[in-house]
């Protein structure tokens, strides 16, 4: 992440910029030279890729047990399945839409060790379509939680209908602090988040809430300790241990 600049830019959108500043400021400099107002348009388009591009460096405190969104984007699914592959037992799938002006970057949902990343092609279906998240491209990670969290957590990247390009730094044995930046999909998408269903799970989120990457909370697991984690959700993190109540 770029931190330098009044508006922090994902690393990952450098080579789009450069080339929508090039491209784009030729056009404007051609529209401009004709008439004034035609450069308009090509410079609206432009602040549109650099804002695309933003990466916001987030803080927050967490509880035990929390699990925190892992983009940016509406909820579109929230829903008890009777199982799914690296889960043991029933489970909650929390599905968030990336619209093309949401922020992009995926977030850890919570401070876990990733014990598998699997990229599957597909198709490029509209990301709120029901079958997106079957049908189409994406980036599967399974994820163990820190003790005690109940694990393992799924969490896929799904491609969408302009979103074509799926990016995961995280890899197999890594280690992600909750709120810890892992990647992004560019230009609309959807990320789907798959956690163990408990007698005591909480789903914190409804269909139609906004969510913000690393700030919000979607759901809270039954975790038996009064750990307290300080997360400084940007390419840094921190946690600190608070004495039970």
């Amino acid at each position: 992440m770029l931190q330098r600049f009044p508006l922090p830019i994902a690393t990952e959108g450098m080579r789009e910029i450069v080339w929508s500043t090039l491209i784009l400021g030729a056009l404007a400099a051609g529209g401009a030279w004709l008439a004034w107002p035609l450069a308009v348009p090509f410079i609206i388009v432009w602040l549109w890729v650099i804002s695309f591009f933003r990466d916001p460096r987030r803080i927050r405190t967490y509880r035990a047990g929390d699990l925190c969104a892992p983009a940016d984007g509406t909820v579109t699914e929230v829903s008890e399945l009777d199982g799914y592959d690296g889960i043991i037992g029933p489970a909650w799938r929390v599905g968030i839409f990336l619209s093309i002006f949401n922020v992009h970057v995926n977030r850890a949902p919570v401070s876990a060790r990733v014990r598998a990343v699997l990229h599957r092609p597909g198709e490029f279906l509209d990301a709120r379509h029901k079958e997106s998240g079957r049908r189409n491209e994406s980036n599967t990670l399974v994820i163990e939680p820190d003790p005690p969290m109940p694990g393992p957590l799924v969490l896929r990247q799904v491609a969408g209908m302009v979103a074509r390009r799926i990016i995961c730094h995280a890899k197999a044995g890594d280690h992600l602090a909750i709120g810890e930046r892992f990647g992004m999909i560019k230009f609309g998408s959807r990320t789907e988040l798959i956690i163990p269903r408990r007698a005591n799970t909480e789903i914190m989120v409804r269909v139609g809430d906004a969510v913000r990457g690393g700030l919000t909370i979607i759901a809270r697991q039954p975790s038996g300790q009064a750990e307290v984690n300080v997360g400084l959700t940007g390419d840094e993190n921190q946690q600190v241990s608070a004495p039970a109540a």
